[in-house]
Formats: C-alpha cells, structure tokens, sequence
C-alpha cells in the first residue's frame, strides 16, 4: 500500500480503528475489519454510498468529481437528510472506479457531467440514507425491545422517548450492520426537510481554507519523477527527431523520452523538467498538421450557411412563411474558439506496479478513463485504480472524450518501462495551446413577421465541429445531427408555427474540440435571444412581455422570466448615466439541463465604446434547491465565467498555430469588471436539476440586448469589442 494511500485512509475513515456500517444497495450489508487492519468493506455488486463509523461519524461516498461547484456538499445533504444525520459529523469521500456501483444514472457510465450530478443523484441517495435509517431504528428497536414505528431518529441519535433510552449512530453501527437492508423505504415529505433548501457549510470549504485540501499537484509518491511534454506546435503534427544531450545536461533531469503526443522530459521537479524542456531540440513532421487559421475556417463556416443543412427541427413550412412576411429579419452570429483554462492546468499522477495501474487526478470519467488506461497497459479494469481528488475547476476540459492528458502521463509511464510514478504537469502555456477548446461556430438566422407583429416563421443554420462524432458518445448523433451543437436551438421553447433549424457538421476542421460549460447552448442561447429581443423591437413590443406571449406551454420559462423582470424592476425607467455615457437593460432567458435560467443586464457605454455591465439580476428555477447557498453561487460563477467569454475570451489561430499562451493575451474579467449579481431561486417542488452550467447561456445575449438598448447596435459576434460600440 502506497504512502499515499495510508494517508488518504486516515483522512477519510475518520477512526483508524471504528468499525464501519456500509450500506449496499440493493445488495447486502457488510460491517468491515477495522481500517488499521488494512482491511476493507466488502463490496458487493450494488451502490455503496455510505459509512457509520462508531465514533459517530457519518461518511458519504460520492460518486461525482468536486471541482468547485459543490458535488461533496450536495451529495452529502441529501443522504444525511434522510439519514437525519449530525450533519457536523458528516464527511465526503470520493468513490473508486467501479460503474457497477457508481454509474452516473443519466448516461450509465461513471463520470461528473451535463450538470447531473445531485439530478442523477436525487433519489438513488435518498433511498440510502433512508436505508441506513431504517437499520439503525431496526437495531435500537431489537436492543430495546420497543416496536420500531414508536422510535424515532434526531441530528445523529436514535432515540425511544416513551423509555427514555437513546444511542447514538455509533453506538448502534455494529448491531445495524446485521441488519438486513429493507426492501423498500419511506422518503421523507419535503415539509420534513431540516436540511435540504437550507443552509448547511460546504464540506469541502474548511480543507480548502486551510490548504489541507488534496489536489493532484499535492501528491508526492516515493521515487516519483515529475514531466512536461513538449508538443507539437501544429495539432496533428509529430516527432521527427529530437536531441537531448542539452536537456540531459541540466542538474535534475533523469530522462527523456517520445511518447505519442510528443517528447517527454522526466525531472526531480517541474521547475527542473520545464528547463529540461526549453534545451530540447525536436525536429517536427508537420506534414499532417493543421494549418488553416481561425479567419480561414470561419470564411468556410460563412460559405457553407448559404446552403440548406441537416434537418435538426422542423415545424410547419418555415420558408412559406418568411417569403410571405410582412417583415423578414436575418442575421449571421461568429463564435469564437474557446479555451476552459481552469485555475488548475491539466495534470495526472500515475503508477505501475505488478498489482496494476494506479492514478491519482481530479478525474471526471472514471469508466472511460479506466479503460483506456487499462487497454493500454493490457489489464483487465479491475487492475485500473483511480483516486479522484479534488480538481481545480474543469468546465467541461476533464471530462476528456480521448482521455487525452491521462493516457500522456500513462504512455511517459509506459515509455521508462513503469520504473517510478510519473506526475504529468502541464504548464499553462501547454493547457491554452493544447486544443479541446470550445468549438468556433458560425449561425444564420431569418425570421417573418406578419402586420401585427406577430413571429410567423423561422429558420435557423448552424455550421460548427461535432464534439462526439468518433467518440464514445457518438449516441448523441441522430440522423447526421449532433445534439450537442444545437441544444437550445432545436428546441426553442417559443410558439412558432413555422420553424426550420439546420446543422452543417464540417469533417476537415482538425482543432481539437470539447464540451465547454453548458456546451452547445454557449452559443446557440446568444444566437436565438438576441435575434427574438431584435425581432420584439421591430414588432414595437416590449421584450419581456412578447416572450411571455409566446411561452404560454412551457410555465418553468415563465416563472424564471417574470420573477427576474419583477426583482430587476423591469418596468422602472433606468437610471440615467453621466454625460456622454449611455445605459441600457437587457434580458434573456434560458432552459439548459432542465434547469430555467433568465438574466437581466444593466450596462453601460462610454463614448470611446468600452462598457461596463453594472448590474445582472438572475431567477432561476432549478426544482428543489438542495444547498441554496450552493446554487446562489453557480449562478454568480456562472455570471462570471460567462462574462470573461462576453467580454475577451477567443482562441485563434495562424497557420494552424494557436497564438494565445496565457492569461496576458487570453484575458478573464478582472474583479473591476465584475458586476453586483443577484440571484432569486423559483420555489419549486419538482426533482432538483442542475445549477454547474445553466447560468453561464442567458448573461452574454443579456449584456448584448443590454449594449443595444443603450447604443441602437446590435452585437453579432463574440466577444464583444468597444471598436463596434463607439459613438
């Protein structure tokens, strides 16, 4: 057993020595050795997802990756809710690899994603905690010799008031754990909830706090040698030759070798291999590189909207009704690459020894990672092990469909025949260069309406990359039409009676891509709500009040809708800005993983055509909110990130080569431009959805149906320069 791994097991067993009450289901329950003895739970072919330790202590396995937005605290208040739990004494701990027990229910592979996962999470956890519940009430019941129904459970002890007799969760864990697991439970009434929709302290705030939080660069294993890869300038490009007698040359570095993806230098320390790196000399094969630039694909991209696509929507006859308009509008939109360029660059520890492989990563999915490592070393799965520690953000970049950064660090391992553990650090200048970026997309919109100012028709072009096409997730592909790229676009919740939406999937763009928070409806959500609050202006109609005349079946966009408009006071006159500044307010609304975000804007515009959003109102209705707090704060991240993207955020390319490198050229907003957030939560009594994701789509068309409130000029392309708002 590993060093590490002796300290991961104290940190998370809470009592080297208690006995454990695992709970398993549907399977049976197992009460294991104590963790001193270097024993574990037995596990059965069932969700284990939590443990009752007789120090009272309450662990909760979670099954999804915390990357900042609040899985750990989520996932534990819903087991401890039913479990009526001391939710002080709870604690979190990251599940192994194991889909069997731990599949992300929405998708049947273990892996943190589509922000699902308290939704996917919701009433499996239930069941557990109840479960456990039950057991613990079983056991008292037995001890006491009372009927179980006259014994209830309060903050972590069970009790029998009628008797006075009391115990507490850790008291009664070894009796409990010979109990068999009930066949079905009671769920608690939502009247009953002390701790869900309430406020509960993050489980992960304190550790994080402190710098007692374990992150991938925290792990230091025996022997273990750290590496940065010098990559290809050129996506698709190869070694051809490479001297290292220089990068050998320098104090520290102990090897260097080719790999794959590029040319390895293996050092003491990451200071030391990225010196290793900068003395390489490689020879690179850029035959099958890629070298058209940004301008290049996007001129493609404008080409190929001028003919029909795949069909992804079709209601009525679109092209009848536009040609017959009273008036037609159309529009084109540009989307920009984007990088996720979380706080936390990709990195990767892994370790090879005759038990198997051994990793240690913010890891987002697991399945698929684990079996790529497994293919690669020829192991069965079971020999993969995969620790997932924290992750310092991700916004989509970990959850890589190749596995591309796990399986470099496993080929570095492969490469030195697996004689030491391998830390993979890739330095920021690797992550803002090293693709799987947002996909660039280019749309196209007309739209009719007739003489009373009514939408009669629509039609919609996207053109843009397939994040799945080849992949494992290539189901999402129906009938030539990735879902991925006109989410929010094919199902447009407005009536229209005539609507028509294309996707143009061109196959000979070779810039790596992936999902990016919220993913296809980053851009379809700026497309469709900007081009609606246009067309209300053109309609003489307020924009508020024209998209609730179109929204009359679906009421969850109603409700986020006219709780933003009331809370950002849409029908008070804004106030004036000082002289030669021009204010405006904007709206948008959004549906993004069955969460229902609307946003209002306030900005405001200098002369010289630099802007400032002062103020974004935000409802959302995401069904019960779990930890308030929690989603109040992916809404305000989401503003945030969003914002960065409105503001700044493009990636671009020269001849094939990425021409950002870092923070200095590809810019976040700073704390200067952010903006006073409120949120507002709909009450809502429907399954919990997600809140990671679904703030970031509404804020960009908000800013820009804001922008053109306040100057008359409507933003077609991202982000949005201060050239195209001067006076």
């Amino acid at each position: 057993m590993s060093t590490i791994e002796n300290v991961s097991r104290r940190r998370f067993l809470n009592s080297a020595a208690g006995l454990t009450l695992a709970i398993y289901l549907p399977g049976a329950l197992a009460a294991p050795k104590s963790a001193a003895a270097g024993a574990s739970a037995v596990q059965h072919e069932a969700n284990a997802f939590l443990r009752i330790g007789e120090d009272d202590t309450v662990t909760v396995i979670a099954k999804h990756l915390e990357m900042g937005q609040g899985t750990y605290t989520g996932l534990a208040t819903i087991v401890a809710e039913e479990l009526d739990a001391d939710w002080s004494r709870v604690r979190v701990e990251s599940a192994p690899a194991d889909n069997k027990r731990y599949a992300n229910l929405s998708w049947g592979a273990q892996g943190t994603g589509g922000s699902s996962g308290i939704s996917n999470s919701w009433e499996q956890l239930r069941k557990a905690g109840a479960s456990a519940r039950a057991m613990l009430v079983a056991a008292a019941a037995k001890q006491w010799n009372v009927a179980a129904a006259d014994v209830t459970v309060e903050n972590g002890v069970v009790l029998h008031k009628a008797s006075g007799h009391k115990a507490t969760f850790g008291q009664l864990a070894k009796a409990a754990a010979a109990e068999t697991p009930p066949a079905d439970v009671k769920l608690k009434d939502p009247s009953q909830f002390r701790l869900i929709g309430k406020h509960a302290p993050r489980k992960d705030s304190m550790a994080k706090t402190t710098g007692k939080a374990v992150f991938t660069q925290d792990i230091h294993l025996p022997g273990m040698l750290t590496a940065v890869v010098a990559h290809p300038p050129r996506f698709g490009g190869k070694v051809k030759s490479f001297d290292a007698s220089k990068a050998k040359a320098i104090k520290g570095v102990v090897d260097v070798v080719e790999i794959p993806s590029g040319v390895a230098v293996l050092a003491k320390n990451t200071w030391t291999a990225r010196k290793g790196r900068e003395a390489l000399t490689v020879g690179w094969d850029e035959g099958a590189g890629y070298k058209k630039g940004s301008a290049d694909i996007l001129a493609q991209y404008q080409e190929l909207a001028k003919k029909p696509g795949l069909p992804a929507a079709n209601a009525g006859d679109a092209d009848k009704a536009i040609a017959a308009g009273a008036q037609v509008l159309e529009a084109s939109y540009d989307f920009p690459f984007l990088a996720h360029a979380a706080m936390e660059p990709m990195n990767c520890v892994v370790q090879l020894s005759k038990d198997g492989c051994e990793i240690w990563n913010g890891d987002q999915m697991q399945t698929l990672d684990q079996a790529r490592l497994a293919d690669l070393f020829k192991l069965p799965p079971e020999k993969v092990r995969i620790n997932t520690l924290y992750a310092g953000g991700s916004f989509g970049r970990r959850a890589g469909k190749d596995s591309d950064y796990i399986l470099e660090a496993a080929n570095i391992v492969k490469a030195i025949g697996g004689r030491a553990p391998v830390k993979l650090v890739w330095l920021r200048e690797d992550d803002m260069r090293g693709g799987y970026y947002r996909p660039m997309f280019h749309h196209r919109l007309w739209a009719s309406l007739d003489a009373q100012g009514n939408l009669t028709g629509w039609r919609h072009r996207l053109v843009g990359q397939s994040i799945v096409a080849g992949t494992p997730f290539a189901g999402f592909i129906k009938n030539g039409v990735d879902g991925t790229s006109v989410e929010g676009a094919a199902n447009l919740p407005y009536a229209i009676p005539n609507l028509q939406v294309e996707l143009h999937t061109p196959t000979d763009v070779d810039v790596p891509i992936l999902w990016w928070r919220s993913v296809g409806s980053t851009h379809t959500a700026y497309s469709t709500e900007t081009f609606i609050d246009e067309l209300a202006h053109k309609a003489g109609k307020d924009p508020v009040a024209w998209r609730l005349s179109m929204l009359e079946h679906h009421p969850r966009h109603v409700g986020a809708l006219e709780l933003v408009a009331d809370k950002a006071g849409w029908d008070q006159p804004l106030k004036a800005g000082a002289a030669g500044e021009r204010r405006g307010r904007g709206v948008a609304v959004h549906e993004s993983f069955g969460s229902y975000v609307a946003q209002v804007a306030e900005v405001t515009v200098k002369a010289d055509g630099s802007y400032h959003v002062d103020r974004v109102v935000c409802a959302v209705d995401c069904g019960i909110a779990v930890n308030p707090d929690v989603v109040k704060a992916q809404m305000e991240g989401g503003i945030g990130f969003a914002l960065s993207a409105t503001m700044y955020g493009a990636i671009t390319l020269t001849g094939g080569q990425v021409d950002q490198s870092n923070f200095h050229d590809y810019q976040p907003i700073r704390i200067t431009d952010m903006p006073a957030v409120e949120v507002h939560i709909v009450p809502s009594a429907a399954a919990p959805t997600g809140v990671g994701e679904p703030g970031v789509p509404p804020l960009a068309p908000a800013v820009a149906n804001a922008i053109a409130a306040a100057t008359g000029k409507r933003v077609r392309q991202l982000p949005i320069s201060t050239e195209a708002l001067k006076a």
